[in-house]
């Protein structure tokens, strides 16, 4: 499907309004996505397009900008869990037309204040430049390193994940099982096995069908980790009522699941000094 047939971040601000104050005034971003899709009609192969090699799909990427946007003008707002809600300003625009008069106007005074300040006069949003910009160079690293060397991570993050006996397996003719463990909860023990794919694209419904037939009857569960993505078609048979479900990682969620186990990625906070002038004036 042709990138123009794809609504723009502009057509997704209003979806993203509504759908969160139909769903009570929060969402997290993979509801978004959903009920944004489900509202405008989005068709698979629509969802499926990726953005220059993935692994976030060309509709996500403009929703993020999206968001953001909605942001500045104080529509909405986000935790640091990724949730996104609705405030009072954004419960208050009564149209679609109002909406995109109020960010038309924002955007021309951040635009002003850049010329101003001598900056670099870009309209680019925090939310895709920032988080866009390290999951692109992890990706990268990623899908540089050795098939060995990229299921031995795997089998890090399944440890440092809380599961036990993991191990890697990785043998031809294994169908596709790189490896297996045993999730421990309070005292019910669940048996795993798990494949992780480097890929640039995405990730079908037929590997994820030739990935059941070979745990089949071997777990309890599935786990297919990749650092691309997964189409929609791979999602649905992932959850296909009547089979063993399997959990699907794909290169975004790995992206901040290594940031959060803190393996090869670190996090630096700036240190920011303000003036309290009320103590002064207190001498």
């Amino acid at each position: 499907m042709a990138k123009q047939q794809i609504p723009s971040y502009e057509d997704l601000q209003w979806p993203i309004l509504k759908v969160l104050e139909d769903r009570g005034g929060s969402a997290s971003i993979q509801e978004l996505s959903e009920h944004v899709a489900t509202r405008l009609g989005l068709s698979d192969e629509s969802l499926d397009v990726l953005h220059l090699d993935g692994p976030q799909s060309e509709v996500d990427y403009r929703a993020a900008w999206a968001r953001t946007h909605l942001k500045y003008i104080g529509a909405v707002d986000n935790t640091a869990r990724g949730i996104w809600t609705i405030t009072e300003t954004g419960r208050s625009i009564g149209s679609e037309d109002e909406l995109r008069h109020l960010i038309r106007q924002e955007k021309k005074k951040r635009s002003q204040e850049w010329a101003r300040s001598t900056q670099k006069s870009v309209d680019e949003a925090d939310e895709v430049t920032g988080e866009q910009g390290w999951q692109d160079s992890l990706l990268a690293i990623l899908r540089r390193i050795r098939p060995d060397a990229f299921e031995r991570l795997c089998q890090r993050i399944l440890r440092e994940s809380d599961f036990v006996k993991v191990e890697v397996t990785g043998r031809t003719g294994d169908g596709g099982i790189d490896g297996a463990g045993v999730l421990r909860v309070n005292l019910i023990s669940f048996h795993v096995r798990f494949q992780c794919k480097r890929y640039t694209g995405s990730v079908g419904a037929r590997e994820i069908r030739d990935f059941r037939g070979a745990m089949v009857g071997r777990a309890d569960k599935g786990l297919f980790i990749t650092t691309g993505a997964f189409t929609k078609d791979a999602e649905r048979e992932a959850t296909r009522d009547g089979a063993p479900a399997i959990d699907l990682i794909d290169g975004v969620e790995l992206c901040h699941l290594l940031k959060r186990l803190e393996l090869g990625v670190s996090t630096e906070t700036a240190e920011i000094v303000k003036p309290q002038a009320a103590f002064f004036d207190g001498l």
